[in-house]
């Protein structure tokens, strides 16, 4: 037993060491962890319980809506976790409107699947596993972002259970600092339980497959090209390297259901430049893309550190820079994502997602027995072409990645909001001690309370 005084709400929702779903609730999808204690809320009130009880216990706390976790942050070694997963609700509130409502522990390919039954979609990522908390107070890159826009641009409320216990409806009229928070840096002011999202109307979309032989001009004309592509058009690139040259496999989407506008925007990823190695079509639900079969228990069964960039348009020297990076010996994995369209749509400052102008993510990653090391010098020349990052494919987030992915004014505010709801740094706890600093290299005041606590940093 940890000893902890669990609090009467939640004594059956408490999970420690030994009981038999430790082993499925202590880790996440790329990291081995062992917290003291795992606890199951059921309702915003037991989460208010829950983060109570966390904060006062003086442990780390870190929460979890249930899917894969990239970072690591979603469990902890020695600390509680505050598991949301059996809060999965979904609910369609106005059919006609697209407003749905999610619980932040649903995972997307159960989201999909149930608004698929009401000819709904919502962008929301590449894995059904994701989980809906994490995803949607981040930022939510998907297969239809060019189309619908990032998952945060559709929250229109959610309930927040901030640090001191507090349960919050936030919409734009009632707390509307803590909704622009929660669209993008939603982690950083209290625990997000649901979410009232806007769906877009979506039947069949058209699925390609898209293989070609890569080298820079391939790699800088598939960047202009999707710069002015229509917007129902979205690209996801695996680009891998070898001895032989380079490949860019792309999964390209079409938002329509009509076979000629899936081919008219199609075959343009043909005629690149490079050998076309294979290409193929089909019109499927956007359930095969993001499906409730992908839903498995996180065991630290994929060890793996990424790290990402965003970039406007390539350029020739970036492009080369890019090639250079697929092709380290280091063998990293890099993706390349299409962004535009519907993500320009809105203004930098209207969400705590402030990248409008970018065109492309890249991310990197390496496994086992690379370490962070090796990433770092397979990142090195590309980050001079970067103008921001995505937090949630960051596994090492610290004062660099902060203000990569909250640069200027966003991170300002996103600490000063940090200041007002968590004032202890409860939700900061897992970050090394040290005193944050502004992008310009400023100290930031802190309080009494925060003198032993990174409780600004990402």
């Amino acid at each position: 037993m940890t000893g902890l005084a669990v609090p009467a709400s939640l004594r059956a929702r408490a999970v420690e060491p030994g009981d038999r779903r430790w082993e499925a609730l202590r880790s996440t999808y790329t990291t081995a962890h062992d917290p003291a204690l795992v606890l199951l809320p059921r309702t915003s009130e037991e989460v208010a319980d829950a983060l109570v009880f966390a904060g006062g216990s003086g442990l780390p706390v870190s929460v979890r809506s249930g899917g894969h976790g990239l970072h690591g942050r979603s469990s902890n070694d020695g600390g509680i976790v505050v598991d949301l997963s059996v809060m999965d609700a979904i609910e369609v509130l106005d059919r006609d409107a697209g407003l749905v409502r999610l619980q932040a522990g649903a995972r997307w390919g159960r989201v999909a699947e149930r608004l698929a039954r009401d000819g709904l979609a919502i962008s929301s990522g590449d894995h059904g596993n994701v989980g809906v908390g994490g995803l949607a107070t981040a930022g939510g890159i998907g297969w239809l972002t060019r189309t619908y826009g990032l998952t945060v641009d559709h929250v229109r409320a959610a309930t927040v259970v901030l640090p001191d216990g507090r349960v919050v409806r936030t919409d734009p009229e009632h707390e509307p600092d803590l909704l622009w928070a929660v669209r993008g840096a939603g982690d950083s002011v209290g625990i997000v339980t649901d979410l009232d999202i806007e769906a877009m109307p979506l039947g069949l979309v058209g699925i390609g497959q898209v293989a070609v032989a890569a080298d820079a001009d391939v790699l800088l004309r598939w960047s202009q090209h999707l710069q002015g592509a229509p917007r129902d058009l979205t690209v996801n690139g695996l680009l891998s390297g070898s001895s032989g040259g380079a490949v860019l496999q792309m999964t390209a989407v079409v938002a329509s259901d009509e076979p000629d506008r899936v081919r008219e925007l199609l075959e343009p990823l043909g005629d690149l430049g490079g050998r076309v190695l294979g290409m193929q079509a089909q019109l499927a639900p956007y359930t095969a893309l993001v499906s409730s079969e992908h839903a498995h228990a996180n065991y630290g069964q994929q060890p793996a550190i990424t790290t990402n960039l965003l970039l406007p348009t390539l350029t020739s020297d970036s492009a080369q820079v890019l090639l250079s990076v697929a092709t380290h010996p280091a063998r990293p994995f890099v993706q390349v994502r299409s962004l535009g369209g519907a993500t320009h749509d809105v203004a930098p400052e209207e969400s705590a997602f402030p990248h409008r102008s970018q065109n492309a993510l890249t991310t990197l990653t390496v496994f086992p027995p690379q370490t962070g090391s090796e990433l770092d010098e397979v990142a090195a020349p590309l980050r001079p072409f970067g103008t921001g990052a995505y937090r949630n494919f960051e596994s090492r987030p610290d004062e660099r990645t902060f203000w990569a992915a909250y640069p200027g004014a966003t991170g300002e505010r996103v600490l000063e909001l940090r200041r007002r709801y968590d004032p202890e740094g409860v939700l900061r706890r897992l970050d090394a001690p040290s005193q944050p600093v502004r992008g310009d290299g400023q100290v930031v005041g802190s309080t009494p309370n925060q003198s032993s606590l990174n409780a600004m940093l990402s």
